[in-house]
């Protein structure tokens, strides 16, 4: 409810017509007023449009606690302090009550004491509404002196008071979030004794400290975070408490690319300032991004439990647009562009987020991540090129019998084997006649080009087939030809610090072999 002025005392505030409302009656006529105009009460929540949008609108009309059940990076956090926004701008309170009381409901000692002497000149205070969220972190070592409250024996000595007396509480986080919102993340760490003490908050509206005669009737909202999958063996909801939270709603990740490249959009630091130097990122490396993302939560070597967060491609990104930086600097350029070697800088966003089955630990956390690359720039190869004909199109078991039989089957170590035909031919010959080619995130790009397009017949396929807007995307798409001839097992790649070399198999091999 909107004042015109603030008032300063109770009488002040009815003579303005001031309208008391609970905090729920409060968040559900202001969610209908912000319906009925058509604005969007969750800015800034992408991908949630169709479900979890919908299901939170109607836990808020229908006055819920609420908790959100979801994997890491999904949005929870956010979601629960977006809700704020649905709370008048301020709210009146009685100056000086350390639990924000109504002035219309006062129900400390102090307030009591105070309407009672004041009357109609109880004095006013005015909450804005982000001092009204609070939120608290769910811990083992929480306790419920620090969620509601406990008997404070330095405050009974200083006041010389009995301890059982109200005045010597010290009250929790919970009760100094009267007249708001509450939140608990991760709500499974809580002990459950200590579950066991929000069950009266959730249901009476009440809460009792140390069996003291004292019922607090609290005008609070409470919600709660939570991991679905207990992952970390850390505990669960006790069921009484689960049963008292009239909502419980699914979060999810983005179900589809342009989602997820609009959230990082949102929240990665792309757009950065460096005088006079271009940082270019162009819509299909977004997309590249993206889609190691999309692998990670398809890959049998990821723990699926955990989730793969929609922090990481935010991190991946930053790195991606650091590292354009660095080599702009290194080399003086004033316009760069992502290469597909500088996706192996992002390598730091992605061991540090994804969480490995036993399999994937045995791998360990680069190699997997390697393959996580390998499988997005795949999808984006098949996608933008024509399939690899040949028998080696067959299944990866198949096209690792026949590598194998490139370097030890009829031909052996044959100096000069048969010349591959097809679309790739020329590119795969080039190779085969013991040449290489090394390709670095720190060469100047007129180097970077002119090494690829040395490569027989790699310009002509990319011109033929993806239609290049500039030389920076020809560059990146004949990247992406020798990256879908190494995954398709036509031509070998070796990583080294920050260079990649490209050539043929059995003499990249030997080149090993030789140190």
């Amino acid at each position: 409810m909107e004042m015109t002025y603030r008032p300063t005392t109770l009488g002040e505030l009815v003579e303005a017509g001031y309208r008391h409302r609970s905090v729920r009656d409060e968040m559900r006529e202001n969610l209908l007023a912000m319906l009925a105009r058509g604005e969007n009460p969750f800015p800034g929540i992408l991908g949630y449009d169709r479900t979890v949008v919908p299901a939170l609108v109607n836990a808020v009309l229908a006055r819920h606690d609420l908790i959100l059940l979801g994997l890491r990076g999904q949005a929870k956090t956010r979601i629960l302090r977006a809700l704020v926004n649905l709370l008048d701008e301020e709210t009146p309170v009685i100056a000086g009550s350390e639990l924000n009381e109504s002035p219309f409901a006062p129900f400390t000692k102090y307030a009591r004491s105070l309407a009672a002497t004041a009357g109609d000149d109880v004095p006013v205070a005015w909450l804005p509404r982000e001092a009204r969220y609070r939120e608290k972190l769910a811990t083992p070592d929480v306790t419920i002196a620090d969620l509601i409250g406990d008997v404070d024996p330095v405050k009974a000595a200083t006041l010389k008071k009995t301890f059982a007396d109200e005045e010597v509480i010290h009250y929790g986080i919970v009760p100094r979030t009267n007249r708001g919102i509450f939140a608990i993340n991760e709500l499974p760490d809580l002990a459950p004794r200590i579950q066991v003490g929000l069950l009266n908050i959730l249901e009476e509206r009440d809460l009792q400290i140390r069996g003291f005669p004292v019922r607090i009737p609290l005008d609070v909202v409470m919600v709660f975070s939570a991991n679905p999958e207990d992952y970390t063996n850390r505990g669960n909801i006790i069921t009484p408490l689960k049963d008292r939270i009239a909502s419980q709603i699914l979060t999810h990740y983005p179900r589809d690319v342009a989602t997820a490249k609009a959230i990082t959009d949102q929240e990665a630091w792309s757009e950065r300032k460096l005088d006079g130097i271009e940082v270019r990122l162009p819509d299909s490396f977004k997309t590249l991004v993206e889609e190691v993302a999309f692998a990670a939560r398809r890959s049998d070597l990821v723990d699926q439990a955990s989730g793969v967060s929609a922090r990481m491609p935010i991190a991946m990104r930053e790195l991606l647009v650091s590292n354009m930086e660095r080599r702009a600097v290194l080399t003086g350029e004033k316009v760069v562009a992502p290469r597909l070697v500088d996706l192996f800088a992002t390598l730091p966003a992605i061991t540090g987020k994804v969480e490995m089955v036993f399999e994937g630990e045995q791998q360990g956390a680069e190699i997997v991540a390697r393959r996580l690359i390998g499988d997005a720039v795949k999808a984006l190869f098949d996608a933008t090129f024509p399939p690899i004909d040949g028998p080696r199109a067959r299944g990866d078991r198949s096209r690792r019998r026949e590598a194998e039989e490139d370097e030890a089957g009829p031909f052996g170590r044959e100096r000069n084997p048969p010349p591959i035909a097809g679309p790739y031919g020329p590119v795969v010959n080039h190779f085969r006649s013991e040449r290489k080619v090394v390709l670095s995130d720190e060469t100047p790009f007129a180097r970077h080009l002119a090494d690829l397009d040395a490569i027989d017949g790699l310009a002509e396929l990319v011109a033929s087939n993806g239609k290049p807007a500039d030389d920076f995307e020809r560059a990146f798409l004949m990247e992406l030809v020798l990256e879908g001839l190494v995954l398709s097992l036509r031509i070998a790649r070796e990583d080294l610090d920050s260079t990649v070399t490209y050539a043929e198999m059995a003499r990249l091999n030997l080149m090993r072999s030789r140190g």
